[in-house]
């Protein structure tokens, strides 16, 4: 049964007009809660993300434990500053103009799961930090991460402040119909829409950390053997699950057969002549991404991986040649181990290339400047 979300709307709202999380000190106090949430649990969360998306112990330290620990120290080295009222310069004689910080209100953290620790929580902590009381929804797909967290934030933090919500998309669209006086939400492009949708209804302000296609230059001048190391690191980390992962290679076809080469050298080296056996590499999150994945194989040549396994939900890190730029892999986000390389001649083309496109969710450029 799904909770009732208008109460909890309510509670959070009765919280923020009781004035408490206006105060700095109390502040600090809830995140300082949330490091001692993090440092207690550490070994959990590992474990969850390995449940979820049997993401390598490493990268869920760094990527996700370690990540939010970080943010969370950060934050309170600056939080002083940050909330003390800044003084500007008045077109008004003998007046003195300053801005005042005030938080929202309500807000409500929609995360997602290819991070399910590290992009769920981060919002929180600048929410929380700047006053609001905050209802957070982590996503339903790392079911793992989520219910730890649903679990733990409630024994950490105030249980009227800070409020988590699970479910999918029914408890979603429920949650997204009440008043919030901010939304975050970081996930895909059609459910962006949607929370833009909800939010015009009370005209709330809203942050969309969505996807999209991050092209990767690369000229004809740079140290390969270093190059493609760093590339298929982008790449691989979490499988590719990563929204800034390099999505798509441009550059000439010299260039392609070197970066090949050495591609595989360096796939062989980090993961062996089995990767999917390898301890290092992650694992797709659903059937239905995996079948997504799949489609785009069909797309161009694989000179490098092309395998799959559906019941292990493993997709082998994969290079795609002769790909056309109307293909599905050129024209959707791929979010997963597969590089298409496009050709080109100089970094003009690789610029026109971009340009016709829809914008980029991030640019990486390989060469030498200056």
């Amino acid at each position: 049964m799904s909770p009732n979300f208008k109460k909890v709307v309510e509670r959070s709202r009765s919280a923020f007009n009781s004035g408490r999380t206006l105060s700095l000190e109390f502040r600090k106090q809830q995140m300082k809660q949330l490091l001692k949430l993090y440092e207690e649990n550490q070994q959990d969360f590992i474990e969850a993300l390995k449940s979820d998306v049997r993401k390598p112990k490493m990268e869920a330290f760094v990527f996700e434990v370690n990540a939010v620990k970080s943010d969370v120290t950060y934050i309170l080295r600056r939080l002083d500053k940050w909330a003390a009222p800044d003084q500007v310069p008045s077109q008004i004689p003998l007046d003195k103009s300053l801005i005042l910080k005030e938080p929202y209100g309500v807000a409500l953290v929609i995360g997602a799961w290819n991070f399910p620790l590290q992009l769920t929580m981060v919002p929180v902590h600048g929410a929380l930090a700047a006053g609001n009381t905050v209802i957070i929804k982590p996503s339903e797909t790392a079911p793992a991460t989520a219910s730890l967290i649903a679990k733990l934030v409630p024994h950490y933090l105030d249980k009227e402040c800070y409020q988590v919500v699970c479910g999918g998309v029914s408890e979603t669209t429920a949650l997204l119909q009440q008043r919030f006086d901010y939304i975050f939400y970081t996930g895909s492009t059609h459910v962006g829409r949607i929370v833009r949708e909800a939010s015009n209804k009370y005209l709330t302000p809203t942050t969309l950390e969505m996807g999209g296609k991050s092209p990767c230059y690369i000229d004809n001048t740079i140290n390969m053997d270093l190059v493609a190391r760093r590339i298929l690191w982008g790449k691989m980390t979490n499988l590719g699950q990563i929204c800034v992962a390099p999505d798509y290679l441009l550059c000439s076809k010299a260039v392609q057969g070197v970066f090949i080469a050495k591609a595989r050298e360096v796939l062989l080296e980090w993961y062996g002549k089995e990767p999917q056996k390898s301890p290092d590499l992650s694992r797709i999150v659903t059937d239905r991404h995996v079948d997504r994945l799949v489609s785009y194989l069909e797309c161009g040549k694989a000179v490098i991986g092309g395998r799959f396994e559906k019941a292990d939900r493993w997709v082998e890190p994969t290079v795609l040649v002769n790909v056309t730029a109307d293909s599905k892999v050129m024209t959707e986000e791929i979010f997963g181990p597969i590089l298409p390389i496009i050709n080109v001649e100089n970094h003009v083309e690789a610029i026109e290339f971009i340009k016709r496109r829809f914008a980029s969710r991030s640019l990486h450029y390989v060469g030498y400047y200056g």
